[in-house]
């Protein structure tokens, strides 16, 4: 296999970086690992994602008919690549990667004349509302319910850890539609504006100190059946269909490529702070934690750069996204932790600390590690998907 980019694939990554070199604030790592970093940034997210569009990159892999670029995957993942690794977190992503996509394939056509325009354009984006409190990693137990009543249906229940409720456009909506049959097969996919009337928003505070999650509630919510994508209770089959977008990595977003980030500032980190008169560097522990550190990094960027292959050929990646999913963000907990033991004392302090060390990054990445574990299916279910459709064992 040759792992080598092409020439165009090269100029393109060229033809990012000096974008990026115009577009992102300067200061842009200034906004981050702050307490309000969501309201603060949203702002500016918009505004890049709205420069993006311009460009056609907002969904430079989507075809051509709806607004996108028909470019190749591995250009898509060359251009997230780039973005992640000066920790410019595009907006829009929830639209672009998961309800673009699924509307394209299970969308009426007033459907994609009314949403696909505005989600390339940049200007609106979606929250999954997913998780219940009594349905999380059992997702298909969701007991929101959506009655047809006349033209539109009538939506009643809650939902929770809705990232971004209070400040986009729309909630990808799953609800039940049929409580009288085996539960995956009564469950229907919608597009609720989050302006209806008896839909209420209550902030949950997550461990940085951030209001980016919150609980959703649906008081009689009344929806034109417009709303309604793809069939009737036959959202489950839709929803698996949106996981596995979620779960692809290079499509729109690549974290991986937020880790040489972080690496980087903890080699310079080992090479100029001391401790018992010597460079950290010389320290063989912090020595063999970096490299191994930095093995496993190559080791999810090529398994991405698998994906990104598979996706150009026409392949679904289905257990292999799994892999990456479950590889990467492990990894990002690894990376924090081992940032926190080189850090030592340093390792605790938030950027508003006058001793942070890094910006207090190694703290944020820590905190912030542990939710990416859990969106779009936990470490337990990556491991199952992996072990039946990878391994083909039987489901238990």
């Amino acid at each position: 296999m040759d792992f080598r980019f092409t020439p165009e694939e090269e100029a393109f990554r060229k033809e990012v970086r000096q974008f990026l070199e115009r577009e992102v604030p300067k200061d842009w790592a200034g906004f981050l690992g702050r307490p309000g970093d969501v309201e603060r940034v949203f702002p500016l997210l918009r505004q890049f994602s709205s420069s993006l569009g311009e460009k056609g990159w907002l969904t430079m892999a989507w075809p051509k008919e709806y607004g996108g670029q028909a470019r190749s995957a591995m250009e898509q993942l060359i251009f997230a690549e780039e973005t992640c690794y000066r920790r410019v977190p595009v907006g829009g992503s929830i639209a672009v990667t998961i309800v673009g996509p699924v509307l394209m394939l299970y969308g009426s056509e007033e459907q994609k004349r009314e949403y696909l325009p505005p989600i390339a354009r940049g200007e609106i984006d979606f929250c999954l509302g997913y998780s219940e409190p009594g349905a999380g990693s059992d997702l298909a137990s969701l007991n929101t319910r959506a009655v047809e009543d006349g033209d539109d249906f009538v939506i009643t229940g809650q939902k929770i850890f809705t990232s971004l409720a209070h400040l986009v456009e729309y909630c990808w909506l799953a609800a039940r539609t049929d409580p009288d049959v085996p539960k995956h097969k009564g469950i229907s996919l919608f597009i609720v504006d989050m302006k209806t009337p008896g839909i209420t928003i209550r902030p949950l505070i997550d461990m940085l100190g951030e209001h980016s999650l919150n609980e959703v509630f649906f008081d009689e919510v009344r929806i034109p059946k417009g709303s309604l994508v793809g069939e009737k209770n036959q959202g489950w089959y839709h929803l698996v269909t949106a996981l596995d977008f979620e779960r692809t990595p290079n499509f729109f977003f690549f974290p991986p490529a937020s880790l040489p980030p972080i690496l980087e500032d903890l080699v310079q980190f080992s090479k100029e702070a001391k401790r018992n008169g010597k460079p950290l560097a010389h320290d063989p522990v912090v020595r063999q934690k970096l490299a191994q550190m930095f093995i496993e990094f190559e080791v999810v960027r090529v398994l991405s750069y698998r994906i990104a292959w598979m996706l150009g050929r026409g392949l679904i990646p289905n257990y292999e996204a799994s892999i990456v999913k479950l590889f990467s963000t492990e990894l990002h907990q690894r990376v924090a932790n081992v940032g926190m033991e080189i850090l030592g004392l340093y390792g605790p302090l938030t950027p508003d600390s006058r001793w942070a060390q890094l910006r207090g990054r190694i703290a944020y990445s820590c905190l912030s590690s542990v939710s990416a574990t859990i969106g779009a299916g936990t470490l337990e279910i990556q491991r199952i998907i992996i072990a039946i459709r990878g391994l083909g064992l039987p489901r238990g």
